[in-house]
């Protein structure tokens, strides 16, 4: 399984009276089908999983699982443990877990190692290495990614070093077989998939979904002009929607256009103004 195109990580939309708004998550996965998303994101960071009770937690799964069952689309669900993981066995519209490499602790690649050989051992579906080291305080050489790509159950790395560097242009000249590289910094994702990266994990995709995907199928399909234009305006998009912790100005224009109830978000985050997208 190599996983291609876009995915979008949905946001959790929340009524007036701060409960999960599942009516409006429902309409958002399917709005964000029909514009070109190849597959979605459950209870990626940008759901504010942490923010979340179990119940909630479940909730949002149900419905998003549900739509991707309905529309035959893959579904990556951010699981971080064993226990996440397992509980992931009896949904059969789950496609992969998107799974933190671990924050905070900065255990050293081998520790790094050691960690996905247990959880992707212990994981019912494959694995996507989520790779943000400047949140997580671990980086990962390209040795190491490559050590990680062999392990058996793990399909690809949402790939967020923060830019374009000299171990990023090494990993695309030689990506290892069957391994699957998503962008998941918005703001770069043309030059990544420029240099082969086989799509991305798009917060901005909540806007403008049609270009976005069509910007990946134009890097894909060799179609270079076409890619550069589209990227060159996607990119100040994308920065608009980070100008603020994601994804607090994601919420605040899906609530501007009427596809959320509010623009709430829970503690620690704080509501972002509407913003001015170019």
């Amino acid at each position: 399984m190599t996983l291609t195109g876009l995915f979008v990580p949905l946001i959790t939309p929340f009524d007036a009276a701060g409960a999960v708004a599942t009516d409006p998550l429902r309409a958002l996965a399917h709005q964000v089908l029909d514009d070109g998303a190849t597959g979605l994101v459950a209870l990626g960071t940008t759901a504010e999983p942490a923010s979340l009770t179990a119940a909630e937690q479940d909730a949002v799964l149900d419905v998003i699982a549900g739509v991707c069952a309905e529309r035959s689309v893959p579904l990556l669900v951010g699981a971080g443990t064993v226990a996440a993981l397992q509980a992931l066995a009896g949904r059969p519209a789950v496609t992969a877990a998107l799974t933190l490499v671990p924050p905070f602790v900065r255990p050293g690649e081998a520790g790094v190692l050691a960690q996905f050989v247990a959880l992707a051992g212990a994981s019912p579906v494959p694995l996507v290495i989520y790779h943000i080291p400047y949140r997580t305080g671990q980086p990962l050489s390209v040795a190491a990614i490559r050590r990680l790509a062999a392990i058996d159950g793990v399909a690809g790395t949402k790939y967020a070093t923060g830019g374009i560097d000299a171990d990023t242009v090494a990993l695309m000249a030689d990506l290892p077989p069957g391994f699957a590289v998503l962008g998941g910094d918005d703001v770069v994702i043309s030059p990544l998939l420029a240099l082969g990266a086989h799509g991305g994990i798009l917060a901005s995709a909540h806007l403008e979904t049609a270009r976005f995907a069509a910007l990946i199928q134009a890097w894909l399909d060799g179609d270079v002009a076409a890619a550069r234009s589209l990227g060159h305006r996607l990119a100040a998009l994308s920065a608009a929607l980070f100008a603020a912790p994601n994804p607090t100005v994601i919420k605040a224009a899906l609530h501007a256009q009427g596809r959320i109830p509010t623009a709430a978000v829970r503690l620690p985050l704080l509501a972002a103004p509407a913003p001015r997208l170019p």
